[in-house]
């Protein structure tokens, strides 16, 4: 079993980080500027600056202002560049239609190098100096955990997070609006067809050591308690880092029948890379990896390996809002290649764009977050979600996908089938 890093150690990157997230809080510097953080996962303080006297920050006569802070540089900066490109697609597509109620769609973003610190300063900054009307997109469980306290604070919308942690379905969290399922939900499904359908009992994991990795963790341990089970190996690898070669020795020396995947999509490639060498279990990695990045950074190892999807496959033009989301991607950039983040990012744009619909012309953030709970059921054009009190969590749905020969996307029902 994998063991946490010394507590000195912790203690003293705790402490980097801290000075840094000060320095931020001091002066506003952006990550940009030359702050610099640890690897730690540092809390955000209560209070920003005030907005100022306008009525509704980033609401104007012809515009609504969004931001999104996310990996654009390093070693997930994927995932943050397909989020980006699918909400741009959807906010574009609005624009050409007119806008809402006549006002442009927009979005400002930051790099937050998928580092909590950063996600700190880069959502102090939209806020505070841009001033936006909501936080949309952001990509990652630590940094999500750094950025929520200040949306929360002020009552900032923080619409559709690349990430299936569970303290963002928190019913006390007021601000929060979730669009996908839970990582709980997750690794229920994938651990219910290893032992259902392969009759599987040897299962391990590699996580990435913060928040994401353990809310990932959490749900297999949980799931597999749930059937009389637990892990045969657990081991972690650092955020940002592609050092998997301790993990995987450990969990190649357990001989698992089955390896589940917590991570990115450059240190899950290598690590299934390395274990190939040693054994041949099944590979299953969670939505978050990034399945097309995934598929591409394996290149022809990619075959054979699984990964929970929440959103429907892109390929799949049979749903409206697929088809819709292709030629939306199509007019934005007609060289884009279609994929599951940025189908998350379109939808989560156009989720937005529901709720701003609902609040007629004189719109304003607490509208814009009862509109979740008034209009309850809400239709993207196939893909149903649901919302009520106390649940800011749009849908449940879970997709089992296995990478082909030709790294497309199809989706299993049975893994018995793909034996």
């Amino acid at each position: 079993m994998s063991t946490p890093p010394p507590p000195l150690l912790g203690r003293l990157a705790a402490l980097v980080a801290g000075v840094a997230i000060l320095v931020a809080a001091c002066t506003g510097a952006a990550p940009d500027e030359g702050v610099t953080t640890g690897t730690s996962e540092a809390p955000a303080p209560a209070t920003v600056p005030a907005a100022g006297d306008q009525p509704t920050p980033g609401v104007s006569d012809d515009r609504v202002l969004f931001g999104q802070s996310a990996a654009f540089s390093g070693p997930a900066q994927a995932l943050g560049h397909a989020m980006r490109l699918g909400i741009e697609a959807a906010f574009a597509e609005q624009n050409r239609a007119g806008g809402v109620h006549g006002r442009m769609l927009e979005l400002v973003t930051r790099d937050d190098r998928y580092e909590p610190g950063f996600a700190f300063a880069s959502t102090r900054e939209l806020i505070a100096q841009e001033r936006v009307f909501a936080l949309i997109g952001e990509v990652g469980t630590p940094t999500s955990r750094s950025a929520v306290p200040l949306a929360e604070s002020r009552a900032v919308p923080f619409v559709g997070p690349l990430t299936g942690a569970g303290f963002l379905r928190d019913p006390d969290l007021n601000s929060v609006v979730n669009l996908r399922a839970s990582y709980a939900q997750e690794t229920e499904h994938m651990v219910e067809r290893l032992t259902e359908d392969l009759g599987v009992t040897r299962v391990a994991v590699m996580y990435q050591n913060d928040s994401f990795g353990q809310s990932g963790l959490n749900g297999v341990t949980e799931a597999l308690d749930k059937r009389g089970l637990a892990p045969v190996a657990t081991w972690y690898y650092e955020r940002n880092s592609s050092a998997v070669k301790a993990a995987v020795f450990h969990i190649a020396e357990a001989q698992p029948e089955a390896v589940i995947f917590i991570g990115a999509y450059q240190p899950v490639a290598k690590a299934i890379t390395l274990l190939r060498m040693d054994v041949d279990p099944v590979f299953m990695a969670v939505s978050f990896v990034g399945g097309n990045a995934l598929a591409q950074e394996l290149g022809d190892e990619a075959s054979g390996v699984f990964v929970t999807q929440v959103v429907p496959i892109p390929d799949d033009a049979g749903t409206p809002v697929v088809a819709e989301y292709r030629e939306a991607l199509s007019e934005l950039d007609p060289s884009a290649v279609p994929g599951f983040v940025s189908l998350e990012g379109y939808l989560a744009g156009r989720l937005a764009i529901v709720a701003l619909e609902t609040c007629g012309a004189d719109v304003s953030r607490a509208c814009f977050l009862g509109a979740f709970t008034e209009l309850g059921a809400i239709d993207l054009s196939g893909v149903s979600l649901q919302y009520g009190p106390g649940d800011n969590q749009g849908s449940d749905e879970v997709l089992l996908t296995v990478i082909n020969d030709d790294g497309s996307f199809v989706p299993v029902a049975n893994l018995g089938d793909t034996q």
